[in-house]
């Protein structure tokens, strides 16, 4: 085997290493991969590196980050291997659109503050996209994304073209019309519209965190850690005074839930 153990490894390393296992001779298992197949891969060490970031963990983040880049390297070489192009492309490629998108940095166009740096980005994705609507940038949104991480970016976009609230009272105002529109549904029995609404009422919820500068998927995150630990308390004060949850009936687990949210303070 044409390869050198060091005491350290550089990204040439690592792509000799991928081409290796990708060969004849390789892996087994990394021969037959496809793009499709380790797809949920990259999703996983995305969120990987997250985790390590909200842990504030330097160790763990630089170990999250090279699984990262070795699906980075792993769907460039199946891409080298078809012909089509290769991992030192897409390193060419993002340079390139660095450079382009920072013209007040490698050009002589002004920027004073990140706002103006985010307008001239959009407009210049905008017009290499060849995107002659806001339709168009809106469409351009991946629907792989979460659906509360979508719903922001295509109101943001929605936004720059001038459609948007005044004011953050008109997004509660229209928060508080969705959730009216979605008890109808219910009380009309109309299971199909209900889910509808529901979906509106989920999005107009995004345009609220949206006024408040809030993420709605961190917001969420951060409400949904907050009922595991409440709910960890109401079971252990169940057990405390021998409650069975299952038999209790809700408003005797009402009283729980309200101790718990005493004890837990969040």
């Amino acid at each position: 085997m044409d390869f050198k153990r060091k005491e350290r490894y550089s990204v040439e390393d690592l792509l000799k290493i991928m081409e290796i296992l990708r060969s004849e001779n390789g892996c087994p298992w990394d021969r037959e991969q496809t793009h499709q197949s380790i797809r949920k891969n990259m999703i996983e060490e995305t969120y990987e590196v997250v985790e390590a970031i909200d842990r504030q963990d330097p160790v763990l983040l630089q170990e999250e980050l090279g699984d990262v880049l070795l699906q980075v390297v792993f769907h460039s070489r199946m891409e080298e291997e078809a012909g089509r192009f290769s991992f030192d492309d897409v390193a060419d490629g993002i340079c390139k659109k660095l450079i382009e998108r920072h013209p007040h940095i490698f050009g002589d166009v002004v920027a004073a503050d990140a706002e103006q740096v985010l307008k001239n980005w959009d407009a210049i994705k905008k017009q290499q996209k060849g995107q002659d609507s806001y339709a168009q940038t809106l469409a351009d949104v991946p629907n792989v994304l979460p659906a509360l991480m979508r719903a922001s970016k295509v109101q943001q976009r929605a936004a720059r073209a001038g459609f948007d609230y005044e004011n953050i009272q008109q997004a509660l105002d229209d928060l508080k019309s969705e959730l009216q529109e979605l008890s109808s549904a219910l009380k009309a029995g109309d299971s199909k519209n209900a889910g509808e609404e529901l979906g509106d009422l989920l999005f107009a919820a995004v345009n609220v965190s949206r006024f408040l500068k809030l993420d709605g998927e961190e917001t969420l995150t951060a409400a949904t850690e907050k009922f595991i630990r409440r709910f960890t308390r109401v079971e252990q004060l169940s057990a405390q005074k021998g409650v069975d949850m299952k038999t209790a009936g809700i408003d005797a687990l009402n009283d729980l839930w309200k101790q718990a949210k005493q004890d837990c303070h969040s």
